[in-house]
This record gives structure tokens, sequence and C-alpha cells, in this order.
């Protein structure tokens, strides 16, 4: 690390690129945004804080009620609604995880006897997971109390604004999917 000043030209630009004395400097960046834009920015930041705190009330909840986590629930219910089970890079894509956490999460869920693994007849590099009879037990279980305490979060809202609400991202999550997602 350099304990040197900066170079006169270095001072100049860093002058040039404060705001003229007198002059109001904007209360916040979004201040540019034209119209719907700085609506739109507001909108997902308040989609991201409420899904925030319903993730870390859920987690909370499987943590301290099932000694468990939400990417294994998430986990637990790609398998739960796939009978015959998935591949692991189809489990990781469903659940939105890389290969390696998948891989990690299904051993330690293996261990505890909720998982099997095999290889698939087909294609013998393959990995089929599959649920087993208490793995489905313990899915159910959580389950059940996932609903609840969704339940309770939302309870702040009618059943006519949940439906509302429910419809008007059914109508963004559209139009992201129409938008598709950069590469």
């Amino acid at each position: 690390m350099s304990t040197r000043a900066p170079a006169a030209g270095t001072r100049r630009r860093a002058r040039a690129a404060r705001p003229p004395v007198g002059r109001a400097t904007p209360r916040d960046p979004e201040t540019r945004l034209q119209g719907d834009d700085h609506e739109s920015l507001r909108l997902w930041l308040r989609l991201f804080t409420c899904t925030t705190m319903v993730e870390r009330e859920i987690d909370q909840l499987l943590k301290r009620s099932f000694a468990s986590s939400l990417p294994r629930f998430d986990v637990l219910a790609q398998l739960e609604r796939a009978p015959d089970g998935l591949r692991m890079s189809e489990l990781s894509a469903a659940t939105l995880s890389t290969g390696g956490n998948v891989t990690w999460l299904v051993a330690a869920l293996e261990d505890e006897g909720h998982v099997r693994r095999r290889t698939a007849s087909e294609d013998r590099r393959a990995t089929i997971v599959t649920l087993t009879a208490g793995g489905r037990r313990h899915f159910a279980a959580m389950a059940r109390a996932h609903e609840a305490l969704i339940v309770r979060l939302l309870a702040g809202l009618s059943a006519g604004e949940r439906r509302a609400l429910h419809a008007l991202l059914g109508r963004a999550k559209q139009h992201l999917r129409h938008e598709g997602t950069p590469t």
C-alpha cells in the first residue's frame, strides 16, 4: 500500500468530480431515474426485503423445530414432487444450487436416513436421489409447520389482498420470463 500523496492530476480530477459549492447534491443516486423507474426500484427493494424476512423466519423455524435448514427443506420438497427421484444435476437445477452444495446436502440427508442415492440404470455415471419413507414423514411434518408459518406471516393481508398480490406478482413473473435472463 502506497503512503505517497496522490499526484496533482489525480487531485484535480477529484476536485472536478465534486459538485460546485452552492449547488444542491441529489439525496440519493436513484433521483436520476425517470418516471416509474424509481418506483420500480423501490418495489424491487420491498420485494427483496420481504423475501429475506420470510426466508429468515422459515430458516429459524426449521432449525429450531427440525434441526434442519431452508436448503435442506428445498431439496426434500423437490424430491417429494418427484416420486421416481431426480438426478443430481436435475436436483441442482431445481433448487438453484451448485452441484457441490447439492452433493453436500444430499450426503447429509442420506446420513440422516431421509434420502437414498442409487446409480441410474440407463447411465451408470448418473446418480438418482429419492426420498425414503422416513424422509417423506420428516418432510410432511416440516411442510405443515412451514405452511402454518407462512399463513401466520401473511395474516396481515386480507384474503382479497393476498389474491390481488398473487395475481400482480404472476404478471411480473410472466414478464420476467419473457424478458429472459442476460447471460
